[in-house]
């Protein structure tokens, strides 16, 4: 068996429909594993009604990690899966259509060599507004830095619960913790992807919901998803900048910017820092608007 499909599990609301989609998979060469995160809601009942249909391996954990570190979590959630070489995290709210094992394993031979990262195209469940967006495309094959890049100008999405991974290489890298864990799977794409392009399958779908019940639809933690957003434009500008172009990392770089200032004025040790990486990334246009606004925010604060 080559694959493990992870779920770290909390909420019940919508679980019912995580679990019925894998069990109406064309392929059931996978095994589940399912990572409880102490949740108040047991799900046990409802496993019950699956355990003749899939082969799953379920483990109750004593403490909520995920409120501490969902990273930390994840990792745990991956310490139960055994041998399996390729690992999906899909997130207890969201489903699967019906081909996307069938697919896997259709196209294995094309990517298990050439990649390190699949995804597949993705359609947003919004439960609030109660509709499903159009499929998220992506090109056959695609650098993870190209393919984040177009993410910076929302010009795609990107999450967790529609890739699969290599066992190897999450061993080689983890996951960053970022806080929420809002851009941990974004920079794990790019690490994990370690110069090889991911290979995309677009006619399967996974179903990903935004929800007042899941981080991504959630209103009353947008400082925590801003502070990680900054970490990771930080991370890009000081560990990756090699992957990305000089036009690339300046409109990064002016991101990060913006989002520090949108926070506080910044202090001479914070402009210092914009001051290095203009630099580094020199154009002498953006450089002189780094320079003009230091200098009206210093006016500012006389």
């Amino acid at each position: 068996m080559k694959l493990a499909i992870i779920i770290p599990y909390f909420k019940i609301t919508y679980f019912n429909d995580t679990l019925q989609s894998l069990s109406n998979q064309t392929n059931k060469n996978f095994k589940v594993y399912i990572g409880d995160d102490a949740s108040p809601e047991d799900p046990k009942q409802l496993l019950d009604k699956y355990k003749t249909i899939l082969d799953y391996k379920y483990q109750r954990f004593r403490s909520n990690l995920g409120s501490i570190s969902l990273v930390q979590q994840w990792e745990r959630c991956i310490a139960l899966s055994e041998s399996e070489e390729w690992l999906m995290i899909l997130g207890d709210d969201d489903y699967l259509d019906e081909s996307v094992v069938a697919s896997f394993y259709d196209n294995y031979n094309v990517f298990s060599q050439s990649s390190n990262l699949l995804r597949y195209s993705s359609k947003l469940l919004n439960t609030t507004t109660n509709t499903i967006s159009s499929a998220y495309l992506h090109p056959i094959w695609e650098d993870a830095k190209t393919s984040y890049y177009r993410k910076v100008n929302s010009l795609t999405r990107s999450s967790l619960s529609e890739h699969i991974f290599k066992r190897d290489i999450y061993n080689e890298f983890g996951f960053k913790n970022f806080p929420l864990a809002w851009n941990s799977d974004d920079c794990a794409w790019l690490d994990f992807s370690n110069n090889k392009p991911i290979y995309s399958i677009n006619d399967s779908i996974v179903f990903v919901r935004i929800s007042d019940l899941n981080i991504s639809g959630k209103t009353d933690n947008l400082e925590l998803k801003q502070k990680s957003q900054l970490s990771f434009y930080k991370y890009i500008i000081t560990k990756k900048h090699n992957l990305f172009s000089r036009d690339e990392l300046l409109v990064i770089l002016r991101r990060y910017e913006i989002g520090k200032t949108n926070i506080k004025k910044l202090s001479v040790s914070e402009w210092f820092f914009l001051f290095v990486y203009y630099l580094k990334f020199f154009k002498i246009k953006p450089l002189k608007k780094m320079f003009k606004r230091f200098f009206k925010s210093i006016i500012n604060k006389a």
